[in-house]
């Protein structure tokens, strides 16, 4: 008996070693392997908010709201979005189904703390009990935040910001009901649980990750697309986020394994269900560079965001969104077209995207195939070419599609210089909620070279 567990063991050991690697299996052998692999994750958890699209889908906002019984609905957007049919849709399927309600339209575009406070303060005071949000990524995670504090009193933002920068805590109570109805592409915040802001005390952006945040239903209305701004000016983010969730940490390297499995991360990684939403992304991605600004190329990438926002939300983001938020939080006064505010901004998709050449040569050599995959949907001709030459390959079309879609020529181009790289490194070490994702470890020395690459991108 005792020589039969011995062959046993040393079967289930040699199997550890020569099984396959790839995502989908390699996990499992590792879980039966030493006391060592112990330490690593062996499962991941998908979630993603339901979604319901369509045409017009809006107008059911108020009877979703009295499905949920609510009593008393705080309706979250910007000053820009009032104004527009979006917003005028919602109050009338509000008013439609005698809904109670009252409107905060205070959100700062790209928020930060102070803007947070200022919607959670009003969250707080209103005894609401339901929460809309009718805008972009920067009402619906100003939302999520208000839900969050509101639905618990005594809480603190810092105390579930993401630590270094707060205290991390877990989110352990109930939030109340939040639908949110997303009027650009880009974010996929309708889909995830994750809030970022810029914190004003340390120059960067920094967030809350939790499948507690994620919005109970994301009511995605293609008619609202109608309104975005130019469409390819969108697209930089659903780019970052559907690379960067594909090329991750696979979740079976993640350590530490979670105690408690509610104690799981919403970013966990690169599995085999996040990277399915990932690449049918990219390749919307990709053909939607080439196409025209239609209503049915418009509500494609209102899609596209949706799939990257599955994707990345449970996978994670990794280097760009890391060096992106001092980006963001350091800006002196460069102001993005399109962006009616009057405060110097680096728009979220603009500062994931201009260091992504540089990180993909970076990171390329943990995951050359993948790489090397993603560059050949985003129109790269790979044949014939090696894995070592897979970081360039993909670099190089990245460049030539930032091209396309008239991005700004690096670093420079927004008011940074070599002077500036120290302040933007130290910026972005407290980020190991997305850097420690990132398939390559990096050093400050690396994010010094980094960001000097980025400085100019053609």
């Amino acid at each position: 008996m005792i020589a039969a567990r011995e062959s046993v063991k040393r079967l289930v050991n040699a199997l550890g070693t020569v099984s396959c690697r790839c995502p989908g299996h390699s996990s499992g052998s590792a879980f039966l392997n030493s006391d060592a692999s112990m330490k690593k994750e062996y499962a991941y958890e998908v979630a993603a908010s339901n979604i319901r699209y369509g045409p017009g889908v809006t107008k059911e906002l108020g009877m979703d709201l009295k499905n949920l019984g609510a009593k008393k609905v705080l309706l979250m957007t910007d000053k820009t979005i009032a104004l527009l049919p979006a917003m005028k849709a919602a109050i009338e399927a509000l008013h439609k189904s005698s809904i109670n309600f009252e409107v905060f339209e205070d959100v700062r575009v790209e928020p930060n703390d102070h803007s947070f406070q200022r919607a959670i303060e009003f969250a707080k005071n209103g005894s609401f009990d339901a929460f809309v949000a009718v805008g972009g990524g920067s009402v619906m995670d100003t939302c999520k935040v208000a839900n969050l504090c509101a639905s618990n009193p005594n809480a603190d933002l810092l105390d579930f910001v993401n630590a270094p920068i707060g205290k991390g805590l877990a989110i352990t109570h109930d939030l109340y009901p939040l639908i949110a109805v997303p009027t650009t592409a880009g974010t996929g915040s309708e889909t995830t649980g994750t809030a970022i802001f810029d914190f004003t005390e340390i120059k960067t952006k920094t967030g809350i990750s939790s499948r507690k945040l994620r919005p109970t239903l994301g009511l995605v209305d293609p008619l609202h697309t109608l309104t975005m701004p130019e469409r390819k000016s969108l697209l930089k983010e659903i780019l970052s986020h559907a690379l960067e969730s594909y090329t991750a940490l696979p979740y079976f390297e993640r350590e530490p394994r979670p105690s408690n499995p509610k104690l799981r991360p919403a970013y966990q990684g690169s599995n085999p269900i996040s990277d399915v939403w990932s690449l049918h992304a990219l390749k919307v991605v990709a053909k939607a560079v080439q196409d025209c600004e239609d209503f049915e190329a418009r509500s494609e990438m209102l899609l596209a965001s949706v799939f990257a926002g599955i994707g990345f939300g449970n996978a994670g983001c990794h280097l760009c969104h890391g060096m992106s938020y001092p980006i963001a939080g350091n800006v002196q006064s460069y102001k993005a077209k399109d962006y009616p505010t009057d405060h110097a901004i680096v728009p979220h998709g603009l500062s994931v995207v201009l260091t992504a050449p540089a990180v993909f040569e970076f990171t390329y050599a943990m995951c050359p195939d993948r790489h090397l995959e993603t560059a050949e949907i985003l129109g790269a001709d790979i044949r014939n070419k090696k894995q070592k030459d897979a970081g360039k390959i993909l670099s190089d079309q990245l460049r030539r599609i930032m091209q396309d879609l008239n991005v700004d020529d690096g670093l420079n181009s927004i008011g940074y210089s070599r002077e500036d790289i120290p302040k933007l490194v130290k910026g972005t070490l407290p980020q190991e909620r997305v850097t420690k994702l990132a398939p390559r470890a990096q050093t400050e020395e690396d994010l010094s070279n980094l960001f000097e690459k980025s400085l100019k991108c053609y």
